[in-house]
């Protein structure tokens, strides 16, 4: 079996690849290179088998997203390591070795993530991931170098590998092993937030999600889908609230959940007073969709392991940020 695999999913995303791919193929020596295309209906898979002939291609039966892309395409795909790794994300030379000797050293790390700066400003971090992921009491996600929309400079303050909540799907190294007796990302979830319950249901099981300082890349981002698009609005709070539904502890779920109905209303109303009616809908069309796969989402919840606090914010998220104005990762209250 192969060491490490790095899995590229794609969707109309040539010109990434044409970008990208190289770099990743130059600067990962030793590892197997996959392309697993969702379906495009560009030249991305005539272009690839051009111009680099000897990547392996898979091609999905179909377009299930970013969960279910990769769910298909890992199935077929043997080593002892998955990278999941994002058509618009520029890795740098030595990025592979230092996650790698992390998850060998330590057999409790289930999946880790590397720094995540910003391709268009590299002095920043970037959004989907940043140095790590972190959840507040509410179950909102959140990073060390990005809150909301808030992104911070790379000053060096997160140079400390560390255990973290979740790990970013632009670029997380994972066990195979693991992933399989998972039962991969869930497929409901489409798009966005499939990561963060990956990485739960690892520590439910009782394993570590780790960042890693020493190995850097820089993500373009909304790649797929804007960040202004109310698709991702309505992604991004529909699947929230699954992944509280099948993550938190019963009696957190039972006054937790109707809170974050009240709280997600208030950004809708936000959102309409900000002349982004479309937001408000998808929120409204993400609630009314969420409760209807409820009962499915309570059936998948799976035996519930007290997760470490170390990596849950000690107050609510939208409070520092919005009425105590704290902005960075380093001044909110932490564990």
């Amino acid at each position: 079996m192969e060491r490490v695999a790095i899995v590229i999913l794609n969707y109309n995303g040539r010109h990434f690849l044409e970008k990208f791919l190289n770099n990743v193929i130059q600067r990962s020596s030793g590892c197997r290179v996959v392309v697993a295309d969702n379906q495009s209906t560009d030249d991305s898979i005539p272009w690839l088998r051009e111009h680099f002939p000897h990547v392996e291609v898979i091609i999905n039966p179909t377009n299930g997203g970013f969960a279910t892309g990769y769910n298909l395409a890992l199935a077929e795909v043997k080593a002892e390591y998955y990278v999941l790794l994002n058509s618009d994300v520029d890795v740098t030379p030595g990025w592979v070795e230092p996650v790698v000797a992390m998850l060998d050293a330590n057999p409790n790390i289930g999946a880790v993530q590397p720094k995540i700066r910003s391709y268009h400003k590299p002095e920043s971090f970037e959004y989907a991931g940043a140095a790590g992921g972190f959840l507040d009491p509410l179950g909102y996600p959140c990073c060390r170098g990005r809150i909301f929309d808030t992104l911070e400079k790379d000053l060096g303050q997160y140079n400390d590998s560390r255990p973290v909540f979740w790990a970013t799907g632009a670029c997380m190294f994972v066990r195979s092993h693991l992933y399989h007796q998972l039962g991969g990302l869930d497929d409901d979830f489409f798009a966005h937030m499939e990561e963060i319950d990956l990485c739960w249901r690892l520590q439910h099981q009782g394993m570590e999600v780790w960042y890693c300082a020493d190995s850097v890349v820089y993500h373009v981002g909304g790649g797929t889908l804007s960040a202004n698009s109310p698709f991702k609005t309505y992604l991004n709070f529909r699947n929230n609230l699954w992944l509280i539904t099948k993550n938190l502890p019963v009696g957190q779920w039972m006054w937790k959940f109707p809170l974050r109905l009240v709280l997600d209303g208030v950004a809708g109303i936000k959102f309409l007073l900000d002349g982004s009616p479309k937001h408000t809908f998808s929120i409204v069309k993400a609630h009314l969709h969420a409760y209807l796969k409820l009962p499915k989402m309570w059936r998948k919840r799976t035996p519930i392991r007290s997760t470490s606090q170390d990596n849950v914010l000690k107050k609510w998220l939208f409070v520092q940020y919005f009425l105590r104005k704290k902005r960075t990762f380093a001044e909110l209250d932490l564990p």
